[in-house]
């Protein structure tokens, strides 16, 4: 169809003042939202503060029309790029990951005079995550002496083509260019360099993702506003679906519904927008000031969850574990909010299963972890050992032997929107800005989300996490062939009548099994058979106990892979409570 326009975000990431706004004015024709810091606290602090939106069209590449054969390629297609302009400054980390969120190439501005800096690094995990290609921009050229120019260029070159080796962004194009030659400060007399060999590179480089018109409306605002007259303007990307005028849009944090009144692409009305798009809508009756940020779909298409379970993949620039049970900022979207996580696995006989990355499977049984596994040095997932009836954790997972799949139980300290299978990013936003190390701790995908406000309650128990039980006890004294007193597996008030019945493999090889209480002090009785039976029954599979020789020359009683299972129920060996011999766990809090 003659005439189409295509719309492709390009990020413009990078460390403070390394020249992205200054970028962006340079290749742009068309400014749009908060476009060039032109926010009068951004102008006077001289940062960008915000997201900025701002275009530039080319001709569509003969690559991105195909024709059918035997017809002519559409003429006077146009490829709009829109700049999406992120802040740079270590303190607007949420904005970053927002925006990068949106974008489908990545530019990362380098000031060649500086090299990589922090923020630079921390654009590039972002981008990592975010993004599948990535072009990387090498500006303020003109501040190199001119004799050592072309040699300096050349050196930056192959550093950051070896900072890129060990990342999925291996051979990315690099490109010197000078955005704004004189700085800052200096009269806009001469034009900027490189700009036009920057623009046929991103053309080349571009592709134009999948866009899908079906499915519901959903679109990501960045920016509310009032129009006098006209209505309250909520600007942003469309992430899926389309959406037309007259449409009914909703508001899902505030519950509200409205009718779009008027839509414009850069300034340019339209009737229709689709997935990809940078769209502004137009509504009336809705006051600006409660919504600053967030989402607009189809009504009724979006929930609000206050917990979520999720895929995890840890990013190994962050120093120190995951640990169960601690906080991050999590952010889904343009939302952070805090938020508690628990780590889990697939059952050690499925550690080596294909990673399923779209759905999460509520049938199966996951092993409970005290922090996030990695393959250098897979430290323990659960082991809590019993001596006397008290709790231990101990154990290592067996040396590099990590789970493909790991996900985390994530409790938000307040309820998020968000759609399924949306981009999920656990910092440590607290940290110190000024340290030379990474923030951005892990990230995943949101597989279910519980939207249930009692959801312990009602959604947890289904959530089959097990952790593995071990007790230790010694045998006390041998009463005839075929039995043996124990002691210091129990406690005096402990139910053994419930463990009756499981096995007792001892150290010199024989099998018994705990035939009942011995007296009110939480000593217990084993009888060892002749013959050891096939099978006890399938409780006793799950519960056993295992012997091995203690220092004072007694036998150690080891209660072993016993499942506590569930996310709620009593803290308590109950194992007449469910099935296959396991018991269940407390709430992880």
């Amino acid at each position: 169809m003659a005439g189409r326009r295509v719309n492709v975000n390009v990020g413009v990431l990078g460390h403070i003042d390394s020249g992205k706004t200054a970028l962006a004015r340079a290749l742009s024709t068309t400014a749009s939202t908060a476009a060039f810091d032109k926010q009068p606290q951004s102008r006077e602090r001289g940062i960008t503060l915000d997201l900025g939106f701002s275009c530039f069209s080319v001709p569509l590449p003969e690559r991105l029309r195909p024709a059918p054969p035997g017809t002519e390629p559409e003429s006077g297609a146009e490829l709009q790029i829109t700049l999406v302009d992120c802040p740079g400054h270590a303190s607007l980390i949420r904005t970053i990951i927002g925006g990068a969120q949106i974008i489908d190439l990545m530019m990362l501005v380098i000031d060649v005079t500086k090299g990589m800096q922090t923020q630079s690094a921390e654009c590039l995990v972002i981008g990592q995550i975010a993004c599948q290609k990535l072009v990387v921009v090498l500006n303020k050229t003109d501040l190199l002496p001119e004799g050592k120019r072309q040699a300096a260029i050349e050196k930056m070159t192959r550093k950051m083509q070896k900072t890129l080796e060990n990342t999925k962004f291996r051979g990315a194009p690099i490109i010197p260019v000078a955005a704004r030659p004189g700085g800052p400060e200096a009269p806009e007399t001469e034009a900027p360099q490189g700009i036009p060999e920057l623009i046929e590179l991103l053309t080349s480089q571009i592709s134009i993702p999948a866009r899908d018109p079906s499915g519901p409306f959903l679109m990501s605002v960045d920016h509310c506003f009032s129009i006098k007259g006209q209505g309250t303007v909520m600007t942003g990307t469309v992430l899926s679906g389309s959406v037309s005028l007259g449409d009914s849009v909703e508001i899902p944090a505030l519950k509200v519904v409205r009718k779009v009144k008027s839509m414009q692409m850069f300034h340019t009305p339209v009737t229709s927008a689709v997935q990809g798009d940078r769209l502004g809508i137009c509504v009336t009756q809705f006051d600006p000031k409660l919504l600053e940020r967030g989402l607009v779909c189809a009504p009724e298409s979006l929930h609000t969850v206050h917990a979520a379970v999720i895929s995890v993949e840890k990013i190994p620039y962050f120093r120190g574990p995951l640990q169960t049970k601690a906080k991050f900022h999590i952010t889904v979207g343009h939302e952070t909010v805090m938020g508690r996580v628990m780590f889990f696995s697939p059952a050690p006989d499925s550690f080596d299963h294909k990673p399923v990355l779209d759905s999460f499977d509520f049938s199966q049984e996951y092993l409970f972890q005290e922090q996030y596994l990695c393959p250098s040095s897979a430290p323990a997932a659960t082991d809590t050992t019993d001596s006397g009836g008290d709790d231990k954790k101990a154990g290592q997972a067996s040396e590099g032997h990590c789970p493909r799949q790991q996900w985390a139980l994530v409790e938000f300290e307040k309820p998020v929107t968000c759609p399924r299978l949306c981009l999920v990013i656990g910092s440590r936003l607290d940290a110190d800005i000024h340290a030379n190390t990474c923030r951005l701790a892990f990230h995943g995908v949101l597989l279910h989300g519980l939207e249930d406000k009692n959801y312990a309650e009602s959604c947890l128990p289904k959530l089959r996490v097990y952790k593995l039980k071990h007790k230790h006890g010694v045998v006390e004294r041998v009463m005839d062939d075929y039995s043996v007193i124990g002691r210091s597996l129990f406690k005096k008030e402990t139910n053994i009548q419930l463990f009756v019945g499981l096995k007792v493999h001892l150290s010199t090889g024989e099998l018994g099994v705990i035939d009942s209480a011995f007296g009110q002090s939480g000593k217990f009785k084993v009888h060892i058979p002749d013959e050891e039976p096939e099978a006890i029954s399938s409780r006793n599979a799950a519960l056993q106990l295992l012997s091995v020789p203690a220092k004072n020359g007694c036998l150690e009683f080891r209660l072993g892979d016993a499942k506590r299972t569930s996310l709620c129920g009593p803290d308590a060996w109950s194992p007449g409570e469910a099935t296959r011999g396991q018991v269940l766990i407390p709430p992880v809090r």
